[in-house]
């Protein structure tokens, strides 16, 4: 069952909560006209569904906007005791938002982490999904590295004791979340972000994405960094058929054009498309162009 809440920022703009088979509840964002052509976007980690990746695009391009919260982030249920976090389960709770929508098939688009989300979706459920947009998705970290030394010793010790390690991996990562303001650095750290972020709206716009995911503490982001650091992602992007494009940031300084590529090389139908100048913040700048592929491929 999907509930209805209170009009957001506009007459087209409306809060929902979908429910799982398992009674958790996911909060989700829907903008835009009901005829409008169903868009759901897979947020960043951190993230939440308080961010449209450039509302004057999405506006003008007439389509309906769905965005939900992971679980632990924002609105939604986090996980209860003893269920693990994995890409695959994300992608049954977007299934599940659709179904309960009465969307028949959607575009679908995933920024940084979201995109390892949409193409589970396409993968897992290919009747929903029209087309799949990828935003500087990482590849597997031993197919295209970019997880640092630092990091993977930290992922090592979690895997030491993988029944403590989502509990102790949110209390590592609470103090980090006391000020959301300072956590931009984790969804773009490159000159080129910092460049990007010269832009009071999306500064302003990505503060209030963070300030919603933190609203249960560091709970989403513990289950995120868990679902693809110690479980399996659990999908094969070769399974795929939907077209697939996906953006990447020549100036990204972590997630280059090769993790681009290599998602590119496993689907059927794919294509890469590199901006010269953008860092992991390019999901304003060509949000615009994603939107007109969406239709396009629909």
């Amino acid at each position: 069952m999907l509930d209805q809440g209170s009009d957001m920022t506009n007459s087209f703009s409306t809060e929902q909560t979908a429910t799982t088979t398992g009674g958790r509840r996911i909060a989700v964002r829907v903008s835009g006209p009901d005829d409008g052509l169903p868009v759901l976007f897979c947020h960043v980690a951190p993230g939440s569904r308080h961010f449209d990746p450039d509302p004057e695009a999405t506006a003008a391009a007439g389509v309906r906007l769905i965005t939900l919260d992971r679980p632990g982030y924002g609105g939604s249920d986090r996980l209860t005791e003893g269920s693990s976090p994995t890409i695959p389960l994300y992608a049954d709770d977007c299934a599940a938002v659709l179904d309960q929508l009465g969307v028949r098939a959607a575009a679908v688009t995933g920024w940084s982490a979201g995109g390892r989300v949409a193409l589970a979706l396409a993968a897992r459920r290919p009747d929903l999904v029209r087309s799949v947009a990828v935003i500087g998705t990482p590849a597997p970290d031993e197919e295209v590295a970019w997880i640092g030394a630092d990091e993977k010793a930290m992922i090592a010790g979690l895997a030491a004791d993988p029944d403590s390690a989502l509990a102790n991996l949110e209390q590592m990562l609470a103090p980090m979340t006391a000020d959301p303001s300072a956590m931009i650095g984790m969804v773009g750290s490159s000159p080129a972000d910092e460049a990007a972020l010269a832009d009071s709206e999306l500064r302003a716009d990505l503060e209030a994405m963070l300030t919603e995911a933190f609203g249960q503490g560091s709970a989403g982001l513990a289950a995120d960094l868990v679902s693809y650091t110690l479980t399996p992602w659990g999908f094969d992007p070769r399974a795929v058929g939907a077209p697939v494009r996906c953006w990447y940031g020549a100036a990204d300084a972590v997630v280059s054009p090769a993790h681009g590529q290599w998602w590119v090389d496993q689907v059927a139908d794919g294509t890469l498309t590199v901006l010269p100048e953008a860092g992991h913040l390019l999901v304003r700048p060509v949000w615009s162009e994603v939107l007109r592929w969406n239709a396009a491929s629909s």
